[in-house]
């Protein structure tokens, strides 16, 4: 039996769990499967390890989206749009603004 990408991420986290790469490697397999609450959970702790450049706040509020929590996923857009300016990333923080907009609608 061979081993999903999923499952070696999550053998990875258990063995690591402050491993942020391997959290942020999870919640993108897990987002790939439609598996929304996992994703969140783990972009969640993702987000407390590592000072994301934006990328990671985008994913977040995608998953927050399929969860219904819609406040929570433009919270995350905000902060998105914060750290995508922070590191200069123009167009990322206009992508996360052009979400919060659709958000709004």
């Amino acid at each position: 039996m061979t081993t999903s990408r999923l499952d070696t991420f999550r053998a990875m986290v258990v063995k690591s769990p402050t491993n942020a790469l391997a959290r942020f490697g999870l919640a993108n397999e897990a987002i790939k499967e439609g598996l929304w609450a996992e994703a969140a959970e783990q972009l969640e702790a993702y987000l407390e390890l590592y000072d994301d450049e934006g990328n990671g706040f985008g994913r977040l509020a995608e998953a927050y989206s399929k969860l219904g929590r819609t406040d929570d996923a433009r919270r995350s857009l905000e902060r998105g749009v914060k750290a995508a300016e922070k590191y200069g990333h123009p167009s990322m923080a206009s992508e996360l603004r052009q979400r919060m907009e659709e958000l709004a609608e």
